[in-house]
C-alpha cells in the first residue's frame, strides 16, 4: 500500500519535498494493491501541483528500482562557461545573451557599432563577422580573456526586403556574406578552441524563410538554407571532437523592426492570432531554446534543426477554402 504523504515535508523545501514523494509512491508491482498506473496518476497530478507553484520543475524514472520522483531545477546552470553571441547588441540577440548571463556565463557579444547599454554580465566587442580576419581576431581575444569558448551563438543576420529580378550582385553577396558566410567564419574561429577541450556547442539561428518559400527575400532564404544545411554537416565533420552543432529555425518573431515585415500593432496582432499559439514569437522563446541546446539536458542533440515558431503559420489556402 503506497505510504501517506508527510505534508510538512511538502511545500518546505524542493529537496525535502522530493524525498517525502519519492517515499510515498515507492510500490512494488507484485506486493501492493495500488495498480501501477494509478501511482503513476497520482505522481503526475502532484507534480502538476507543485509545478505550478515551484514555476520550474521535471520529471525522473528510475527503472531500476521502480521509483517514480519528481526532480526541481530552478534554472539552466551554465557557471564558468564562455559563450560568444554575433549580433547581440538589440532584439533577439540580446535577449539571447541576456538569459546566458543569468545562466552564468561569461558573455561576450559583438557587432559594427557598440550599444547605448548592455545587459549585467555583458561584454561587448567591435567586430564585423562578414569579415573572416575580423571574426577570427574576435574570437582568439575572448579566448585570451577567458581561457575557452564553450558556447557560439550565431545570431547575427537579417535582409530587407528586395526583388530577386532586380537585386544587384553586391546586394546578394552582402546578404549571403552575412547570413550565411558570417556564421562559417565564427565557427571556423571558435573550432580550435572547442576541439581541444573536447566539448563545444555552436547554435545558428535560422529561419523560416530557410525552409519554405521566401519572396520577396529570395537571397537571404536562400542564405539562410544555406545556414541550415552548413549545421547539418558542421555537426557531421566535428562530432568526433565533441562539438555539437544545432540549428533553430525562427518563425515570426516580435522585434524592433517588426513593423517592417508584418505591419503595424493592429496587422501584427491579426498575424500572431492566426497562428496556432495565438502570437508571434519573443525573445525569451528564442533564448529558453538557446539555453537548452547549449545544456548538458541536450548532450546528445547535434545536427538538428529545432523549429521554434509557435506551431507554424496556417496554410493561407484553408482560408481560402473556408471563405468560398
Amino acid at each position: 500500500m503506497a505510504h501517506a504523504i508527510n505534508s510538512s515535508a511538502v511545500g518546505a523545501t524542493p529537496e525535502r519535498s522530493c524525498m517525502a514523494m519519492t517515499e510515498a509512491i515507492r510500490f512494488s508491482p507484485a506486493k501492493s494493491r495500488l495498480k501501477p498506473y494509478r501511482a503513476s496518476t497520482f505522481v503526475i497530478f502532484f507534480a502538476i501541483q507543485y509545478a505550478n507553484r515551484q514555476l520550474k520543475s521535471a520529471f525522473a524514472f528510475d527503472t531500476s528500482k521502480n521509483v517514480m520522483a519528481v526532480v526541481m531545477k530552478s534554472r539552466i546552470e551554465l557557471s564558468g562557461k564562455t559563450a560568444i553571441v554575433t549580433g547581440g547588441t538589440r532584439g533577439l540577440g540580446r535577449d539571447i545573451a541576456a538569459r546566458l548571463a543569468e545562466s552564468g556565463c561569461s558573455v561576450f557579444i559583438c557587432s559594427r557599432n557598440a550599444p547605448e547599454s548592455l545587459p549585467d554580465g555583458v561584454t561587448f566587442e567591435s567586430c564585423d563577422i562578414r569579415d573572416a580576419d575580423q571574426a577570427k581576431a574576435f574570437v582568439d581575444k575572448v579566448a585570451a580573456k577567458t581561457g575557452r569558448i564553450d558556447i557560439l551563438v550565431n545570431n547575427a543576420g537579417g535582409s530587407p526586403p528586395h526583388e530577386a529580378s532586380t537585386a544587384s550582385s553586391r546586394f546578394a553577396e552582402a546578404i549571403v556574406r552575412l547570413n550565411m558566410l558570417g556564421p562559417l567564419y565564427m565557427s571556423q574561429a571558435a573550432y580550435p578552441y572547442m576541439a581541444k577541450a573536447g566539448s563545444g556547442s555552436i547554435v545558428n539561428i535560422a529561419s523560416v524563410s530557410g525552409a519554405r518559400p521566401s519572396p520577396g527575400t529570395a537571397i537571404y532564404g536562400a542564405a539562410k538554407a544555406g545556414l541550415i544545411n552548413l549545421t547539418q554537416s558542421l555537426a557531421q565533420e566535428w562530432g568526433k571532437e565533441g562539438i555539437r552543432v544545432n540549428a533553430i529555425i525562427a518563425g515570426l518573431m516580435t522585434t524592433e523592426n517588426a513593423e517592417a515585415t508584418y505591419g503595424d500593432a493592429e496587422a501584427q496582432a491579426k498575424v500572431g492570432a492566426s497562428m496556432p499559439l495565438g502570437r508571434m514569437g519573443i525573445g525569451d522563446d528564442l533564448a529558453g531554446a538557446v539555453l537548452w541546446l547549449v545544456s548538458d539536458l541536450a548532450q546528445w542533440v547535434s545536427g538538428a534543426r529545432l523549429q521554434v515558431d509557435g506551431g507554424g503559420e496556417r496554410p493561407y489556402f484553408l482560408d481560402l477554402v473556408k471563405g468560398a
